[in-house]
């Protein structure tokens, strides 16, 4: 079951949304992004969701859950290590559906290595079922006329190992001028696991394909990074406890480690729009790229 915080956290919550504090002035709202015209699709993204003694992944939910379109088409990428501490059926249905399971029916998953803990992540793939394309948990699908790859970092994403092969096999044969992957480990990440070197070759395919976006998780903060190749996210941020950032990274253009949040992005045919939104609804990072010619 989920811990519930005290009633006077929430009427001091209450107070300072509020802007009743005295001698404080409430801060304005973010601007809400031009709305997306019908060839726009929007998406939600974060990992690192749900402990059943934290409020954390409540609070991300309830972001998503304000800022989904009331019309129009959108979805949820969930960035992997969803229920902590190990991933099984349990932790699944007592933990993470309470929250982030209220999306379950739009949400795209990828495994991380917290649903390892349980053998051959049973409780991940119990939970989501076909959604997670068993037993390698990775998948394509097209999603406004972007190319998203889901991709499983706890298998092998080295050149000629299985994964891989199927990845290049569905990058030759995919024609759509925009793509991007989400998995769990970043390849680039300021954070306390840092740069996976294992991925590498995963890197330059990417690279080589003219992919515009890669979103990952791992790392429990956000960052975004411009290293060459795509464009990178660590979205790390929706709901276990966040750990702070020592020292940045070469490329590291923008990061958040002190609040959770979700990233939002708007697709469109020509490229995408992008923030990243804490829980208090500030807006933390934002901008706007095109997809790779």
């Amino acid at each position: 079951m989920k811990h519930r915080a005290p009633l006077a956290l929430f009427l001091a919550a209450a107070l300072f949304l509020g802007g009743c504090q005295a001698g404080q002035q409430p801060s304005p709202p973010p601007s809400p992004p031009p709305s997306p015209s019908p060839e726009e699709r929007t998406l939600f993204a974060a990992g690192d969701i749900a402990y059943c003694d934290s409020q954390g992944d409540e609070a991300t939910a309830r972001l998503i859950e304000s800022r989904a379109p009331k019309k129009g088409a959108w979805a949820v990428l969930a960035l992997g290590d969803l229920a902590y501490p190990d991933g099984t059926r349990e932790e699944f249905e007592n933990c993470y559906d309470p929250s982030w399971g209220r999306f379950k029916e739009y949400t795209y998953p990828v495994p991380g290595n917290h649903e390892y803990h349980t053998k051959d992540a049973a409780g991940y793939f119990g939970y989501f079922g076909d959604q997670a394309r068993p037993p390698g948990g990775y998948y394509r699908f097209t999603y406004a006329d972007w190319s998203l790859y889901a991709l499983n970092s706890n298998l092998s994403l080295k050149s000629g190992s299985r994964q891989y092969r199927w990845l290049e096999k569905e990058i030759q044969g995919d024609d759509h001028r925009c793509k991007l992957a989400f998995l769990h480990r970043p390849r680039y990440s300021s954070g306390v696991h840092g740069d996976a070197t294992s991925l590498e070759d995963l890197w330059q395919l990417l690279s080589n394909a003219g992919f515009a976006l890669v979103l990952s998780g791992h790392d429990h903060h956000y960052e975004r990074i411009e290293a060459g190749g795509p464009v990178q996210f660590v979205v790390g941020s929706g709901g276990a406890p966040l750990r702070k950032i020592k020292r940045r990274r070469p490329g590291s253009e923008a990061y958040v480690d002190d609040a959770h949040g979700v990233l939002e992005l708007i697709l469109s045919r020509e490229g995408y729009r992008f923030r990243f939104l804490d829980v208090d609804d500030r807006q933390r990072d934002a901008g706007k790229g095109d997809c790779a010619p």
